[in-house]
């Protein structure tokens, strides 16, 4: 779910105290052109609430310098007491007494492990339970804005206590039958409460994640998570590098803030610039807008890195990696032209995960891109209610296939394949595709964002529903252009 969602009510509260609505006779009057300055005072709540729920990803360093160096390789029980502790107290602080919502949840979730077994009906019920209680949640909380509610740390619990019954299940299955990914994550032991408990609530990951493995998790609690043997992990700079690069992501976007906003996408000076403009605009504040999510899961990525968790081996020359905890592949990011490469590069954990627990396992139906479809409607579903992240994911879709279509004609066109070949030209196709990304990146962002019908659509309609229309449209006709300009040989070659 959106990170903006899991702020501390206590801030709230307290900067809505501060900053009141504004009913003055000048503020009436810049409201019918829908710009009241209450708006203004919403948005720069909002940056303030941002900041100030920084502190609590920050928090997570000194909880692991103490785990680091007091609570290495001691017994096991007292790491799963120390994460219990301290992730419960998170939740508290955050959302209250409703902090009970993911104990209920942890508490039945080791019930249906222990009385159900390694059996296909404990993952079943496992799946239908937690999805029901966040989906319920989702109901019951709903408003039409970014709120603080136990949920946004809910979806993130769900998926890792979804992940270890399927872990579990199949740590009772003949490693023959495993993939090599099945059997590295795979559960051969039987978890205890207080395992699950320190699992669920591992104060790194417990807000906004990442996602990682019970077994990675047992490791950490051995203290085998490190690239010297018996010894502290030598994550320290590491950490701090990921620390800073969080820290720089954040001076961005609350720089970019300042001119950029959610709310001026549905203002009615928006929607009086010309069409260029709102183009433009979207497209900038696309980019700019995702800050806000690189930013705290850089951050936590090195909590994660700093406690050893954030081990991944080492490469072939030896050096240790400490990129298991992930989410961002930040050069990547900024770098790539391409949707797909965004998508690589952005959330990794979550896409791990939803790769791992549904694409994968939906094998069986024989078909991949129903596959992928079904998997874009479990992430839909899994942020939230609102009609806008369906149709996120719809144009993620539609986007990836178009852009593989695209892709492979111009691979197999031997014109076009000589076209992208020139090196002189390469500079401009670069830009040119680097605006269309960012174009539909944030064209795509739109209803992700804005959440509920009446505001997506009307950012929609300003610009005539342009990506639909564009990319439904190469859909269509890009097969009949590959038939005219592929030759034939080159389609019997693709097919042998």
């Amino acid at each position: 779910m959106s990170l903006d969602q899991r702020f501390p009510a206590v801030f709230s509260r307290s900067l809505t105290a501060t900053f009141p609505l504004c009913s003055s006779p000048l503020c009436l009057g810049r409201r019918e052109r829908g710009v009241c300055c209450s708006s203004v005072h919403d948005t720069y709540l909002s940056k303030l609430i941002y900041n100030s729920s920084f502190f609590f990803f920050l928090s997570g360093y000194p909880f692991a310098l103490f785990q680091r160096y007091f609570l290495f390789q001691k017994e096991t029980y007292l790491i799963h007491l120390y994460n219990v502790f301290t992730g419960v107290s998170i939740a508290y602080f955050n959302f209250g007494t409703q902090f009970f919502h993911s104990l209920i949840c942890v508490l039945i979730q080791f019930l249906i492990l222990r009385l159900m077994g390694r059996t296909i009906t404990a993952v079943i019920t496992t799946f239908l339970f937690q999805m029901t209680y966040l989906m319920a949640g989702y109901y019951f909380t709903a408003t039409e804005h970014y709120d603080i509610k136990w949920t946004m740390p809910h979806c993130v619990l769900t998926l890792k206590l979804i992940g270890l019954a399927i872990d579990y299940y199949d740590g009772g299955k003949d490693p023959e039958f495993l993939t090599p990914e099945q059997r590295r994550f795979a559960v051969r032991g039987v978890p205890t409460l207080l395992e699950v408990s320190g699992f669920s609530y591992f104060y790194g990951a417990f807000m906004v994640g990442p996602q990682f493995s019970m077994t990675d998790y047992q490791k950490l609690a051995r203290g085998e998570m490190t690239d010297v043997p018996g010894q502290r992990p030598n994550s320290f700079v590491p950490a701090l590098k990921r620390l800073s690069l969080g820290l720089l992501f954040l001076v961005t976007y609350t720089l970019s803030s300042l001119y950029v906003s959610d709310e001026y996408l549905t203002s009615d000076e928006f929607m009086e610039k010309p069409f260029w403009f709102r183009c433009g605009y979207i497209l900038i504040w696309g980019k700019m807008v995702l800050y806000k999510y690189v930013t705290c899961w850089l951050v936590t990525e090195g909590v994660c890195i700093l406690v050893g968790l954030g081990y991944n081996g080492k490469d072939q020359n030896g050096k240790p990696l400490w990129n298991a905890c992930a989410n961002m592949k930040v050069w990547l990011y900024e770098t790539t032209p391409l949707f797909t490469g965004t998508i690589a590069s952005f959330n990794i954990n979550t896409n791990a995960w939803v790769a791992r627990y549904i694409f994968k396992r939906l094998k069986f139906l024989g078909n991949k891109l129903l596959s992928q479809a079904l998997a874009l409607f479990f992430l839909a579903i899994w942020h939230g209610l609102h009609s806008g992240y369906l149709v996120c994911f719809q144009m993620e879709l539609l986007i990836v296939i178009v852009e593989r279509q695209a892709m492979n004609l111009v691979r197999d066109s031997p014109a076009l394949s000589t076209l992208a070949s020139i090196t002189v030209l390469r500079p401009i196709f670069y830009v040119l595709q680097q605006t269309n990304h960012w174009m539909f990146m944030g064209y795509s962002l739109v209803p992700f964002c804005l959440f509920t019908w009446d505001k997506w659509m009307k950012v929609y309609r300003s610009i005539y529903f342009f990506g639909h229309v564009l990319f439904f449209t190469l859909l269509l006709v890009l097969p009949y252009i590959r038939r005219l300009i592929v030759p034939r040989k080159e389609k019997l070659k693709r097919a042998e």
